[in-house]
């Protein structure tokens, strides 16, 4: 199975910062092996949407996959309780 290459969009970096470092370290370990199995154990599709979801501990991360050019797009990183919130309804 080939590896895909992971991106973030630019908002993950903020979202990484509002986490504490002990967190992002594991968040990181996880996206990373997203690259090896994108759709792995843990591994959700969001129903009505083209986005997958994978929980660690408190935390979810938002991505999406590209399979005909093997790319990951990592979408949003956030607690659990805000992580599906649309940016209006902040």
């Amino acid at each position: 199975m080939a590896k895909y290459e992971v991106r973030f969009k630019r908002s993950v970096a903020k979202d990484l910062r509002k986490i504490p470092n002990q967190d992002v370290k594991g968040i990181l370990h996880r996206i990373n092996m997203l690259a090896e199995n994108p759709r792995g154990f843990g591994c959700t599709k969001l129903v009505g949407n083209s986005r997958y979801r994978v929980r660690l501990g408190s935390y979810r991360i938002l991505y999406e996959i590209a399979d005909d050019v093997l790319i990951i797009y990592v979408v949003k990183v956030a607690y659990r309780s805000r992580v599906y919130r649309k940016a209006s309804n902040r």
